[in-house]
């Protein structure tokens, strides 16, 4: 069976930066796959790609069987990250609007009830919430009933509440058959909805599986977190090994020590040992690695390649200026 997405070694350059480096990927129907990665790794331009919004400057890619540009967009529904629709429209009649665009288009009535709208159908869209505007634009994606979606960060702004409600849309449309394609810097929402994640860092996919996969072989082991301002050293008689995190970097606080590899029965000794050498502590708190982990190992690691990749280059032009110098 073909692929509904399907890309191979796509290039995008924008005059000196390179917005993507040879990404690959390959989605099924009725998949949900979450692109993960820091700001800038390429996620907008590989979603822009995909819907043939940018062509690539090189590799190719294909979604339901066609080159993007020559899909027809009535099966196709995309949330762009940056949407302004009419802001002098209601919620209902913004909807409207859109459905209007195709011959074969949903209730928008129906749709404003799935993103939890109905309350605010005749409010126009600028004195919406953005929470409520970005709920609007994820229906406007919707009013086709789209084969295929691509939402690029589709809960961006939007309450915990209203979140779960777009969360529940999307695992609905999934199980209907639509394939969605998403975009996301929240990982409990790629853990929760996708079939599979990539995670894009330097324009590239540095790994791709299901979520539990990845946490299984890149997310490390279990961790005890120990708030203390004490030294790493002061834990050199404890037999699981300690680390202190860079400080202020993702979910580390700024004074902690983490032990690894420990069991949560374990936990008691630790907390026998702190007392024993009065090592003073603000709180303990113990967790299993998680998609998160994921994403920051990985995206630590592409970024040190980037370094020594480009330190790389600059002492290759180094060496050529100076032989250079030298022939003159």
């Amino acid at each position: 069976m073909e692929a509904v997405v399907d890309a191979t070694d796509l290039e995008k350059r924008y005059g000196e930066t390179t917005a993507l480096a040879g990404a690959s990927l390959s989605v099924e129907a009725g998949e949900v796959f979450a692109l993960i990665g820091p700001n800038g790794a390429g996620k907008t331009t590989l979603v822009r790609a995909l819907t043939g919004t940018t062509d690539p400057d090189e590799g190719t890619a294909r979604i339901l069987g066609e080159p993007p540009s020559a899909v027809d967009r009535d099966l196709l529904g995309v949330l762009p990250q940056e949407f302004s629709p009419p802001a002098r429209l209601s919620a209902r009649e913004l909807l409207a609007y859109y459905a209007g665009l195709y011959d074969d288009a949903r209730d928008p009535d129906n749709v404003l009830a799935d993103v939890g709208l109905v309350d605010t159908g005749e409010t126009w869209y600028e004195d919406l919430s953005g929470g409520q505007q970005r709920r609007a634009c994820v229906g406007s994606a919707l009013v086709n009933d789209p084969d295929l979606l691509f939402l690029d960060e589709p809960t961006t702004g939007i309450d915990p509440a209203g979140r779960r409600t777009v969360w529940r849309l999307i695992e609905d449309l999934a199980d209907a058959g639509t394939t969605v394609v998403l975009t996301t810097h929240d990982m409990a929402e790629a853990e929760r909805l996708a079939d599979r994640v990539g995670l894009l860092a330097d324009g590239r996919l540095v790994a791709q599986g299901p979520p539990e996969a990845l946490v299984r072989e890149h997310g490390g082991s279990s961790r005890l977190t120990v708030e203390t301002a004490a030294d790493p050293d002061a834990f050199a008689d404890l037999e699981y090994p300690v680390e202190r995190p860079e400080r202020g970097r993702g979910r580390n606080p700024d004074n902690a020590v983490v032990v690894r590899d420990i069991d949560p029965a374990a936990i008691g000794a630790v907390v026998d040992y702190l007392e024993a050498r009065d090592i003073e502590y603000t709180e303990l708190s113990w967790a299993e690695p998680d998609l998160e982990d994921v994403y920051l190992s990985l995206a630590d690691t592409a970024e040190r390649e980037r370094t020594d990749r480009l330190e790389g280059e600059n002492e290759a032009d180094d060496s050529d200026l100076a032989r250079a110098g030298e022939t003159a």
